[in-house]
């Protein structure tokens, strides 16, 4: 705020305030979309390879781990294993009880899902420190501290031509 002369520091916080706040959701945006790249390339491999281990049959299991990232992504988030939802009834009955309870735990879920999340973790961190490089490596090239500084118009008229002493002196009524 020192770089705007003191009538414009209004204009530029309300400026600057309202860069910050558009750029949130911006970058919200952002890292959404960046974790939805990371759980895409990432899920659909982990899918498969937990719901065959576990008994369900392939081309079941290929239509699952290639459904959309964002709803794995929610589930996740509300701490919901939507394995036995997604497999239904008819297929969770044709499976050994073991696997049954494997599939509809509540660890199962989380596990199956942490590698691609950390992956996409990694992307959204990796990408931040990027931009904040970049932020740093721009704000290095402007320059050192700049202060603006008023410059006031030297005194004319009466109050030029009072001495010293009147100056001091307080003003009577």
């Amino acid at each position: 705020m020192n770089s705007v002369p003191a009538r414009y520091r209004g204009v530029a916080s309300g400026m600057r305030v309202t860069f910050q706040n558009t750029g949130m959701p911006i970058s919200i945006g952002i890292f959404f979309s960046l974790m939805i790249v990371g759980l895409t390339s990432r899920v659909p491999g982990a899918m498969l390879h937990g719901l065959t281990a576990n008994g369900v049959l392939v081309a079941t299991a290929t239509t699952l781990a290639h459904l959309p990232a964002v709803s794995y992504l929610f589930a996740a988030f509300l701490g919901y294993n939507p394995i036995g939802s997604l497999l239904g009834a008819k297929v969770l009955s044709s499976l050994s009880a073991a696997h049954r309870a494997t599939l509809t735990s509540h660890g199962f879920f989380p596990q199956l899902i942490s590698g691609p999340f950390k992956h996409g973790l990694v992307i959204i961190l990796t990408f931040s420190i990027v931009m904040c490089l970049l932020a740093a490596w721009a704000s290095w090239l402007r320059g050192g501290k700049f202060i603006y500084h008023e410059h006031r118009e030297p005194p004319t008229g009466p109050e030029l031509n009072l001495s010293a002493a009147d100056r001091s002196a307080p003003a009577h009524p």
